[in-house]
């Protein structure tokens, strides 16, 4: 799966600090809901993915990766993929994932939009 495929969802989960402005997690979560997606905030907003009362599609970590990893190991919820934001990785959570075979990729949910916005129109 690659970034445009991804960005064709409609559901993602904002793993961050989406009450801050100054953060990505924050950008994130308010672009993709400019351009008609459903965002969820978890760590600011929601305590956890299984918090979320709605399905998600994919999952965004622009957090630190120990907590990133934390997040992931604690869900139960299905979805499609995972897109690492720059600076989110770890060798423990990269690891974690190809081991599990969960689908993710290292990318920029920002340029995503700029690309493929309005759910890959």
């Amino acid at each position: 799966m690659d970034l445009k495929e991804m960005m064709s969802y409609h559901s993602f989960a904002v793993v961050g600090k989406t009450l801050d402005e100054s953060k990505y997690a924050y950008k994130i979560k308010e672009g993709l809901l400019k351009h008609g997606y459903q965002a969820f905030g978890v760590y600011s907003e929601y305590p956890s993915i299984n918090a979320i009362e709605k399905e998600i599609d994919i999952i965004v970590l622009c957090i630190n990766p120990v907590l990133g990893l934390k997040f992931i190991q604690e869900n139960k919820k299905q979805f499609k993929g995972i897109i690492i934001q720059p600076g989110a990785e770890s060798e423990e959570l990269l690891t974690y994932l190809k081991n599990e075979k969960i689908t993710f990729i290292e990318g920029c949910v920002l340029v995503g939009l700029s690309l493929y916005r309005n759910k890959g129109e």
